[in-house]
């Protein structure tokens, strides 16, 4: 549990964990696709998601990370600060922009990418853990983890400058990318079987994730009406989801019968 993966060299466990993920989800994609020319596309994706989650970051922790006090600081994304939700707002909206252009079969190309978010995102994750935020709630559980003096955790327990550990809390990082590299194994199952319905089953499935995950979490979040703001989302999410399936499932209904 290091932010820092090897010491004295400037190579982040956090950033790395992520560009592994971007490079797998993005050869998944051209593998699953059989296509070498959506490059530009995953390349506008990830550098739209990158931008979306650092603002909707800064935005949520404006004073609490001292954004006010040091703007600079908003460009530190080595050092963590992410929030994924509204990455995944802002690709959404680059992928519409690219269909709108572009004109491709939306449908086939949406769910091939969906299949490859949760695994790129599964590893993510496992990045905030090495960094130490997106903590979990103390605990004496055999699960629990303590994290190292100088990590995000440690610094929100006021644990002292002599305490070398944070107190024990769950590793809500590793269990969400658990949950995500499940996801991701029956999203490819289902799009090798079942294509159409993928982008819907994912959204449905990350917004249940999310929304039981957060009741686990213990790092200051914004909350409104007793929720936080990603269960918010995940409300929002949840809602797209069945949305975009029931259209899916009405297509196919109406596709077969106009094959009578």
């Amino acid at each position: 549990m290091h932010s820092q993966l090897i010491p004295g060299l400037p190579i982040q466990s956090f950033g790395l964990c992520v560009a592994v993920g971007v490079l797998l989800a993005w050869m998944l994609v051209e593998r699953l696709s059989g296509r070498k020319d959506l490059g530009n596309l995953v390349f506008a994706l990830v550098a739209a998601g990158i931008i979306g989650a650092r603002i909707a970051h800064v935005v949520e922790y404006w004073h609490a990370d001292g954004f006010d006090r040091d703007f600079m600081s908003v460009f530190s994304i080595w050092n963590g600060g992410l929030v994924f939700y509204g990455g995944l707002v802002a690709s959404m909206a680059v992928f519409a922009l690219w269909c709108t252009v572009k004109r491709p079969d939306v449908l086939a190309l949406a769910d091939v990418l969906c299949v490859g978010v949760p695994l790129g995102h599964a590893f993510g994750r496992i990045g905030c853990f090495f960094h130490g935020c997106c903590w979990g709630k103390v605990s004496d559980s055999f699960l629990a983890v303590t994290f190292p003096a100088g990590s995000p955790v440690w610094a929100a327990h006021h644990a002292g400058p002599h305490a070398p550990r944070s107190l024990p809390v769950l590793p809500t990082q590793l269990f969400e990318a658990a949950a995500l590299f499940a996801l991701f194994a029956a999203l490819l199952l289902l799009w090798r079987r079942r294509r159409g319905y993928t982008a819907a089953a994912y959204m449905l499935g990350y917004g249940v994730i999310r929304f039981f995950m957060e009741f686990l979490r213990d790092d200051e979040r914004p909350s409104a009406w007793g929720l936080s703001s990603a269960q918010l989302f995940s409300f929002a999410l949840l809602a797209a989801g069945a949305a975009f399936m029931a259209w899916s499932v009405h297509r196919d209904v109406k596709r077969s019968r106009d094959n009578r």
